[in-house]
């Protein structure tokens, strides 16, 4: 087992994380797929086990408690020993749908621009406390798990962390400039400084001020938390030169969290992330991937 590949994908029951699972899978890599519930995973390793796929094991993991974050390392640590790729797919949308099928009618997430905010008030709603957990899980989540898994990667003759990121990511949702020039200015941000522009946009939110100050306003947090993963990883590409540490937009893929609309299909989406796990030793790192392709972290308009 120590020395056969071993990948951590989290979130990973169903949707792009269940294909990145499969696709890895697929390709020889041991495989520790990851649920907050049980119940829910056991139909998805069955699914993969009944196709012939048997190097994929199930371990709990709530992204959002240390605890469960600790125990799946410790259990990675005495069963495989290290970790050659982690997968950070876990996350949250931000936003509650209050008529489906009015989403779904208008194009999904193609009609969820801030010009159409007044057009979206009985379509979605994003809450100070959706975009609280969103913050929570998208961000911080996946920091939890990715520090606790860096000791172990640093065993691995060839360390992969690939975050599953969003073209909501991008810069261009955002119209403080110099929030954008802070985000964008890897050589001098610091993760005290993304706490401190979430702390900020978490009371701009609650005094109702995300449009005077700059911010989204439709998918607020959801945005926020896709661009402050991208700095992050581009710190993290910084921080350990060892790694290969790349942000990739799968493409909008039909999934729940964006209520079964999108234009690519799970198995598409999860082409990128799991090209990005099989880098060569000398691939790029501090990246975006759009799918398969390297683009700029910030573009004018960026296509979903």
């Amino acid at each position: 087992m120590e020395n056969k590949r071993c990948a951590v994908v989290t979130g990973s029951y169903k949707g792009i994380g269940f294909e990145i699972c499969r696709q890895l899978a697929l390709n020889g890599i041991q495989v520790i797929l990851t649920a907050r519930n049980e119940s829910r995973a056991v139909q998805s390793i069955e699914k993969l086990k009944e196709s012939g796929l048997s190097n994929i094991v199930f371990h709990q993991l709530d992204i959002k408690d240390p605890t469960s974050v600790a125990r799946l390392a410790r259990f990675v640590e005495t069963h495989f020993k290290k970790l050659d790729i982690l997968v950070n797919n876990a996350a949250e949308g931000g936003v509650i749908y209050l008529n489906e099928k009015k989403f779904k009618d208008g194009g999904g997430f193609v009609q969820v621009l801030d010009e159409n905010v007044h057009l979206l008030t009985d379509v979605m709603e994003q809450t100070y406390e959706l975009a609280e957990e969103c913050l929570k899980t998208n961000y911080y989540g996946t920091k939890r798990v990715t520090e606790a898994f860096v000791p172990l990667l640093h065993l691995s003759n060839s360390p992969r962390i690939v975050n599953v990121t969003s073209s909501y990511g991008d810069l261009h949702w955002f119209y403080n400039e110099k929030l954008k020039e802070e985000l964008a200015d890897i050589e001098n941000l610091t993760e005290e400084r993304i706490d401190q522009i979430i702390q900020w946009f978490l009371k701009d939110f609650k005094a109702a001020k995300l449009q005077e100050n700059g911010w989204p306003v439709t998918a607020s947090a959801y945005k926020l938390s896709k661009a402050t993963l991208n700095a992050y990883t581009r710190l993290m590409a910084r921080k350990f030169p060892n790694m290969l540490v790349n942000c990739v937009h799968p493409g909008y893929c039909v999934t729940d969290i964006t209520s079964n609309t999108g234009f690519n299909t799970a198995e598409e989406g999860a082409k990128g992330p799991v090209m990005a796990a099989l880098l060569p030793n000398d691939g790029p790192s501090g990246v975006y991937f759009s799918q398969m392709e390297i683009c700029p972290f910030t573009l004018a308009k960026r296509s979903m």
